[in-house]
């Protein structure tokens, strides 16, 4: 008699699907705003993801409005 395969895994993978998240609008008129969104440009078009996170970040928690 021979062994069963062994499983290395009690099930298939899981498949889960990326959602993708809002982007952070700044609010018209406001110039902290309008400058957080030029800054996350800036670093978008230097490669700087992380930078551009921030000034997302920044954007959505920015307690004016």
């Amino acid at each position: 008699m021979t062994a069963p395969a062994r499983r290395t895994s009690p099930s298939p993978p899981v498949f889960l699907p990326v959602r993708e998240a809002k982007e952070a609008q700044p609010s018209l008129g406001c110039e902290k705003c309008a400058q957080l969104a030029e800054d996350r440009r800036a670093a978008r078009n230097r490669g700087d993801h992380s930078a551009a996170t921030d000034c997302s970040v920044l954007i959505r928690r920015h307690p004016d409005h």
